[in-house]
């Protein structure tokens, strides 16, 4: 009876760490695909932002002072670098915003995937996304190195927040869901050390 007890206890523990880490693949999958989006949209943009040359005056474009169409709109500032664009990409509005080193420290674009904004530190490295997904918010702090520290995400099963050390593996996990809350820890291994309840 103890050994049927003790097995049933093993395959417990061993399918609640099955679902945990499909849900975290879940996630990071998820982020991954919205990373990926952020950093082919602010490619894209970025060489947008430094090699587009002439404005609609200069090409002598007839402009409508009330309606005023384009496949993109390029902002200079006065020394005529390329500070910010708007444009369509991949089927979706996508405006991005450089700094005076030509450097993209923002995007905000509308995709199939849904809304979602991106900042980028000085290096343009990301270091915040938002996100509006089929499956729920979500919102991602980078570190210093690029590396996702910490994720908050809401889906239909409830909210979850996730903070990772500085190789990557998540830590600490707090969820809620219709059982209730649940608080996990892992070692430097992603193996878990604590989990309540």
């Amino acid at each position: 009876m103890t050994s049927q007890t003790q097995d049933l206890a093993a395959v417990e523990a061993r399918l609640e760490r099955l679902e945990r880490q499909l849900c975290v693949e879940k996630r990071r999958n998820r982020w991954l695909l919205a990373a990926t989006a952020s950093v082919a949209v602010g490619a894209v943009l970025t060489w947008t932002l430094t090699n587009t040359t002439p404005t609609a005056q200069a090409q002598g474009a007839n402009i409508n002072p009330k309606v005023m169409r384009a496949t993109q709109f390029v902002l200079e500032d006065e020394n005529g670098k390329s500070r910010a664009a708007l444009r369509v990409i991949d089927g979706g509005p996508t405006l991005v915003l450089g700094d005076e080193k030509g450097t993209v420290r923002a995007a905000l674009a509308l995709t199939r995937g849904g809304p979602g904004l991106s900042l980028y530190d000085e290096t343009g490295k990301d270091r915040v996304a938002l996100a509006l997904t089929t499956s729920g918010p979500g919102l991602s702090l980078y570190d210093q190195s690029g590396k996702d520290r910490a994720t908050l995400s809401v889906t239909m099963g409830g909210p979850t927040l996730v903070v990772s050390d500085e190789n990557g593996t998540d830590r600490a996990t707090l969820s809620v869901s219709r059982g209730g809350p649940r608080v996990s820890l892992f070692d430097e291994n992603g193996k878990p050390i604590w989990t309540q309840p």
